[in-house]
């Protein structure tokens, strides 16, 4: 029995329809590689504005266990005597990473800062501030405010 050269002709894939075929093969992986990488930036977001949330909360529960101190503004305290001793000028809060991380990885790349401002006497306004930089190079910071009197503390948080 003889194939005719049409039966030949219908037998396979011409070589146009396999490279087709491999190109949308490769644009199909390309993409899903972008957006898997996108997914783990949009991860690490996530997991060091959380870090971030909690370390600058720690901080805050400090600020709850210290006195107001003997100045009657920010920055008039003497130094270690309490809240009225925090500088009017941003200070580097240092970042125990230990205590949020096992590796220590997150917090070690975080800086904080503090910045206390008089409201008014009695009052003042706490701001901490910490940054970082993503694997792919961008800045991020969040921030939390808060006000401390020589009655109480009372916060919110800013993004």
């Amino acid at each position: 029995m003889q194939r005719g050269p049409r039966s030949r002709k219908n037998a396979g894939f011409t070589i146009l329809e396999v490279a087709m075929a491999a190109a949308v093969m490769a644009l199909a992986i390309a993409s899903s590689i972008q957006v898997m990488g996108r997914g783990f930036a949009s991860l690490d977001t996530a997991r060091r504005l959380s870090f971030a949330s909690q370390i600058m909360q720690s901080e805050l529960e400090k600020m709850r266990l210290t006195q107001w101190g003997d100045g009657t503004t920010a920055g008039t305290g003497t130094v270690g005597s309490g809240v009225s001793a925090y500088a009017t000028t941003p200070t580097n809060v240092p970042i125990n990473a230990a205590l949020y991380t096992g590796t220590g990885d997150i917090g070690s790349s975080m800086t904080m800062t503090r910045l206390a401002e008089n409201v008014h006497t009695g009052m003042i306004k706490v701001t901490l501030t910490i940054t970082w930089t993503t694997f792919d190079g961008r800045t991020l910071s969040r921030s939390y405010i808060t006000y401390y009197g020589k009655n109480g503390l009372y916060d919110g948080f800013i993004s």
